[in-house]
């Protein structure tokens, strides 16, 4: 395959399946939960190790949310009034589920871009 030939959405699509942006099929992760990426893809080999997502997707997520979760919360406050502690447990909760169901998703979305853009670190 092309990795040219991509598009975006096909990228989006791949990242959100947590697949190999390679050929499409094979998982990238250890197991459903685990964050841990495999050494290759169990479809067609392709060596993951070359990844250099580093924190990248952990930074944004930070800024993403951060900016999201702030005024939910200030507009919740508003309209509601609720005690310091349902605040706590509130969006602490909702922060952690987002946080861990959209990291691998990310992560993966990131090395699909770094796989698209910069083939020259695959090789």
């Amino acid at each position: 395959m092309n990795i040219f030939a991509l598009s975006d959405t096909a990228l989006l699509k791949n990242a959100f399946g947590c697949r190999c942006p390679k050929c499409e099929k094979g998982a990238m992760y250890q197991g459903r939960y685990s964050l841990d990426l495999l050494e290759k893809c169990p479809e067609c080999g392709f060596d993951y190790s070359k990844n250099d997502s580093a924190d990248g997707p952990a930074v944004f997520l930070i800024f993403v949310l951060g900016t999201l979760l702030v005024p939910l919360a200030l507009v919740f406050d508003n309209m509601f009034s609720p005690p310091l502690w349902v605040h706590a447990v509130l969006w602490g909760i909702v922060s952690l589920v987002l946080t861990v169901g959209s990291l691998k998703p990310l992560k993966s979305y990131i090395i699909a871009l770094q796989y698209k853009h910069r083939p020259r670190d695959w090789e």
